[in-house]
């Protein structure tokens, strides 16, 4: 079968896009993973299926690189928006979209060109200072489990290294955790990189973690501020605002299409 798709970016988090709404393709994990690796697909850290909902706009499912469904994805959610927008799905109201994604509602914003608000869910599971055989890491889940550990030299940290040890401590993470490297710059602006569960390596972005650590800077006081610029690895600037109590939470920042093209895949391959 023919399947047609769109490439799109959040802020260098890049995913294959499907407009399933008539199709229900139902592509094996095996078949994901193979179209998510680079340099012999298409290349994405995830896929997305836009699906209908009874409720909202349209429902979002999420499948990590490996070809598995993720928790939320911040970029992705972003993304999707985006998509739903170029591709003429009707929004709740002017520009704001309602969606589902794991069983949750969310609300977005098309603020102008390429560029999607998303009110996040409350952060949850907050834990401060666990030292993990020398590294001082912090918690919470924003839609994903996250880490973070704070660094003076951003540019230098070994990623991967570090991100796939930590990721895998089930004794602290049962289910496995995304990793973060936080540098901050000033009061209202942070550096990340992340190590990204489902994905297994550094991603150029990762909208829940620029999330999970602008809601930790404040929480243990290293900033004042409820508005956060977040430089991730792709060189783009994320946006995190939140309340003083964290209840409500937004990130904001560039989504796009970057190429649009179709496959042919055997649905009835195993």
């Amino acid at each position: 079968m023919k399947i047609i798709f769109s490439k799109l970016s959040g802020s260098g988090n890049d995913f294959i896009v499907i407009d399933n709404r008539a199709l229900s393709i139902q592509l094996t994990p095996m078949q994901i993973k193979e179209l998510c690796t680079r340099g012999t697909g298409i290349g994405a850290d995830g896929l997305i299926y836009i699906e209908p909902s009874a409720n909202y706009d349209f429902s979002m499912k999420y499948h990590n690189s490996d070809g598995f469904p993720g928790s939320m994805c911040g970029n992705g959610g972003r993304c999707a928006v985006y998509f739903a927008h170029s591709k003429g799905i009707a929004a709740s109201s002017e520009l704001n979209y309602e969606f589902e994604a794991n069983n949750n509602h969310y609300n977005a914003w098309i603020i102008d060109h390429e560029s999607v608000k998303l009110q996040m869910l409350p952060p949850e599971e907050f834990i401060n200072d666990m030292n993990i055989e020398g590294f001082i890491c912090h918690s919470v889940n924003t839609g994903s489990p996250h880490v973070i550990i704070y660094v003076l030299d951003l540019n230098n940290v070994n990623v991967t290294e570090i991100g796939r040890f930590i990721r895998h401590k089930t004794d602290f993470f049962p289910q496995g955790t995304n990793v973060n490297f936080v540098q901050i710059n000033s009061p209202d602006t942070l550096a990340i990189r992340t190590f990204e569960r489902g994905v297994e390596d550094e991603t150029l972005s990762c909208g829940t973690g620029a999330v999970a650590a602008a809601l930790m800077t404040y929480r243990i006081g290293k900033t004042k501020n409820t508005s956060l610029k977040i430089k991730v690895r792709s060189g783009d600037t994320l946006h995190v605002n939140f309340s003083e109590n964290m209840h409500e939470v937004f990130l904001t920042g560039p989504a796009k299409i970057i190429f649009e093209g179709n496959f042919d895949i055997d649905l009835k391959k195993p």
